[in-house]
């Protein structure tokens, strides 16, 4: 209806020009100028509508309230132009509300937030922004966030080419000892938010409890080592006859526990050495053919089930990494498999390239691992079944050990498991650490 409105009035416009016209035509010819009359008609009309449009800029430009008056096709337009300012009026009025809601909802959180335009620039922070970034309000509006925080993860992270949600761990740019996480999450069109938080309390608990362990551990050894040799000497004396015979069974037990103890701390001490010093040992190209041969025939020969070995290892394909911690990948996931498959089983090895992943897969035909352990296995002291782990001497810290050293190479851990047929654990490394020989 409103388009059949529109062409009604344009229709009534053109009748009105044409009367006008030839109004002024027959006046023209009474005097003998009908053209002349014709033309300066025309210009008139012209006029009027420069005159309209003169007053419609106008009120455009003043924003007033009321619409200026008009006649004709004029006064229709200028009721659809001051229609059209009372729905963005409306409109303005809604999207301030919800930026203000926006603002003051962002404003409250403890996280420091950052509104970032598709160049990265800032567009708005809230206070704990300010806190945290060291952000000035209104200087640092419009400045690149990576001119403000300069490091080169972050740098990174802001610059890369496709905006994916991503954070990094960064020091404070306004505190000696403190340390952000930042975290970039995409929205809108092109704008990013970044969300600024302080772990710096909690990375001081994380370093805490790690030199607790370490010094822990440490002292514990000693005195474990001593207990375990005087265990060993009365071991010797219960298996002769005399006053320590009957004691030969509970000295033997104790001995097992005092050598699992040791196996324990060894492991807590490996585990922070790994969370501490990790990322800052050397790399270097390792052969991992020739390292996980060795691995499997040291565990074929301690092996006393029978088990089979096999492997199916790319040759000449290298990983550049810590030497330290693929051998404790690579030799926990071996072990863990030699621990949990009985008499008879199978153990399968395998190193090779893909498209995008170079892979190292332990797989098993053990026991298995029902799908509600999966997402624990990872972590420190969990035991699928603690009954047969204390039974087999297991710690609970292989497979932390694992997880830790696949973070400093930024790889990941996948388990597939079946109980009663068996697991396979898939260790995934980026394919740009894979050194191929006689490739480019």
């Amino acid at each position: 209806m409103r388009s059949a409105a529109v062409v009604s009035a344009w229709r009534r416009e053109v009748l009105v020009l044409a009367v006008w016209l030839a109004a002024w035509t027959l006046i023209g010819a009474a005097f003998g100028y009908a053209l002349w009359a014709a033309f300066s008609g025309l210009a008139v009309y012209l006029l009027m509508h420069l005159a309209y449009t003169n007053r419609l800029h106008r009120w455009l430009v003043n924003d007033d309230r009321e619409p200026p008056e008009g006649l004709g096709v004029w006064q229709d337009i200028f009721v659809e132009f001051n229609r059209l300012k009372q729905r963005n009026r409306k409109r303005k009025k809604r999207l301030k509300s919800i930026v203000n809601e926006f603002q003051a909802s962002t404003a409250a959180l403890p996280d420091g937030a950052v509104v970032l335009d598709g160049q990265g620039r800032i567009v708005w922070f809230n206070q704990a922004a300010a806190a945290l970034v060291g952000l000035r309000a209104p200087q640092d509006l419009g400045q690149r966030i990576a001119n403000l925080v300069r490091h080169p993860r972050f740098s990174t992270l802001i610059n890369a080419p496709d905006a994916q949600p991503g954070e990094v761990e960064v020091p404070s740019p306004i505190s000696e000892h403190g340390i952000l996480m930042l975290r970039i999450i995409p929205y809108g069109n092109g704008q990013r938010l970044l969300i600024a938080r302080d772990v710096s309390e909690q990375k001081r608990m994380e370093a805490t409890r790690r030199d607790f362990v370490a010094n822990a551990s440490h002292e514990l050894r000693t005195p474990l080592t001593v207990l375990r040799g005087y265990l060993e000497m009365m071991e010797e004396e219960t298996g002769k006859a005399g006053a320590l015979e009957q004691w030969q069974a509970p000295v033997r037990e104790m001995g097992q526990q005092a050598l699992r103890m040791s196996r324990i701390i060894e492991s807590l001490l490996r585990l922070a050495r790994v969370e501490a010093e990790g990322l800052q040992q050397r790399q270097e190209v390792v052969d991992m053919a020739a390292l996980i041969e060795r691995l499997v025939a040291d565990a074929r020969r301690r092996d006393t089930a029978g088990l089979r070995f096999e492997t199916e290892l790319q040759a000449g394909l290298s990983l550049f990494g810590r030497p330290g911690e693929l051998e404790s990948v690579a030799g926990n996931l071996i072990a863990n498999a030699v621990q949990y498959t009985p008499a008879g089983g199978e153990i399968a090895v395998r190193w090779w390239l893909e498209a995008d992943t170079v892979n190292l897969s332990v797989s098993d035909t053990g026991i298995g691992i029902d799908q509600r352990h999966l997402p624990r296995l990872t972590e420190r002291f969990y035991r699928v079944d603690a009954a047969r782990s204390t039974a087999t001497g297991g710690t609970g810290l292989g497979l932390a050990i694992v997880k830790h050293c696949l973070e400093h190479h930024e790889a990941e851990l996948s388990v597939d498991s079946e109980p009663g047929v068996g697991s396979t654990f898939i260790c995934r490394f980026p394919r740009q650490r894979a050194h191929v020989a006689n490739a480019a």
